[in-house]
């Protein structure tokens, strides 16, 4: 495989139960489902990668359905929570100086962790709207738990006058949609552009705080 795709150390609380064959059949379901999506990809394009017969994945998993629960459900609790959210943290429970010293580490850390776990984030974004059992857990494990502690720290920044009297909600909405949408050009989108990621990470910074308004240029 050309990934390092240290996911397998948290799709199993024992991976060493788990066989070869069945490693490589997740490896390979990760790689194809990232690249072309759970519709568009077969069983077969699976076990060929896998270099497995197909009644193997058979065998393991009763359906491509299956396949795709067993490599995202169990990741949302042992991949996304502890590993997500741990690392996550380090920055939410930081102190910063500024709300721009906030915002700069944020990226930072969201960069790096897409640029380490693409492959996992492409299937998860492409997945997650379309089969309830994952949106739910991605809810219960993430969503909620980032959302109660981003409002606590907005509603810090709220107080020292450095954000407008804004719903959180809505701030976080604004400022994720940003973040993310940087991220996603910088590593999915246009990664064979000639990013200069210092500039770009203050430009987002600014346009988060500032918008596009010459106004704010006052």
């Amino acid at each position: 495989m050309s990934e390092q795709y240290d996911f397998l150390d948290l799709l199993s609380e024992n991976k060493d139960n788990m066989t070869e064959k069945q490693k490589r059949i997740l490896e390979a379901a990760v790689e194809i489902f990232s690249e072309k999506g759970y519709s568009a990809t077969s069983t077969s394009e699976i076990a060929k990668k896998a270099g497995v017969a197909e009644g193997t994945i058979f065998r393991h998993y009763k359906t491509k359905k299956d396949l795709l629960l067993s490599i995202i459900a169990p990741t949302m609790a042992k991949f996304i929570a502890p590993i997500i959210m741990k690392d996550f943290y380090k920055v939410l429970s930081s102190d910063y100086q500024n709300i721009e010293d906030f915002l700069r580490a944020i990226i930072v850390n969201r960069m790096q962790f897409a640029k380490k776990h693409m492959p996992m984030v492409k299937i998860f974004l492409q997945e997650i709207p379309f089969h309830p059992e994952l949106k739910e857990p991605f809810k219960e494990h993430v969503a909620n738990q980032v959302f109660e502690r981003l409002t606590l720290i907005i509603e810090t920044y709220q107080k020292k006058g450095e954000i407008i009297n804004l719903p959180s909600k809505s701030i976080i909405r604004f400022t994720a949609t940003s973040i993310l949408g940087f991220i996603l050009a910088r590593y999915l989108i246009f990664p064979e552009a000639n990013w200069e990621d210092e500039q770009e990470i203050e430009m987002t910074i600014q346009f988060i705080l500032h918008g596009i308004s010459t106004s704010s240029l006052d």
